[in-house]
């Protein structure tokens, strides 16, 4: 039996969200090097697309993605330049800043699909969809308890 067969479920897990969220997003970084791109810029335009059904603004964002509303900003100014997010002034509200995908990120997000879907797979690969819902399940309890956690 290994050490780590020997560390408590709940100490295990809590250590392997770090480092899981560490190699996928070293593995991330490569895979969208040659598109120019990092996985915070990539993980950012996945929210702005996915979990809004209008143009958040910053403070939706970040609370969203989990991120500080200055690192949201920086990715966010980033994405601007390279002209695959557009950030405006709320029409109604000048002191909001939205965020939304620009005309040309539709069709750079084409080009890397096939690469994204790639990765995916191969991350997922051997995970039935009975142990993705069992994982969703937990991630959700652990959101909860960190929202609570933040009041």
């Amino acid at each position: 039996m290994s050490k780590l067969d020997q560390i408590p479920n709940q100490q295990f897990v809590f250590g392997s969200l770090f480092v899981l969220a560490n190699r996928v997003d070293t593995l991330l970084e490569r895979a969208l090097q040659k598109f120019n791109i990092s996985s915070k810029q990539w993980f950012l335009s996945i929210c702005v697309a996915s979990i809004f059904d209008h143009p958040p603004s910053l403070k939706e964002l970040a609370k969203e993605s989990g991120s500080s509303h200055q690192n949201v900003k920086q990715v966010a100014l980033k994405l601007q330049e390279k002209n695959l997010l557009e950030l405006y002034k709320d029409p109604k509200d000048a002191r909001t800043t939205r965020v939304k995908l620009s005309d040309y990120s539709y069709e750079f997000w084409n080009l890397t699909e096939r690469d994204s879907n790639e990765f995916m797979n191969q991350l997922f690969k051997d995970i039935s969809q009975e142990e993705l819902e069992s994982v969703r399940k937990v991630f959700n309890k652990l959101s909860n308890n960190l929202i609570e956690m933040e009041k």
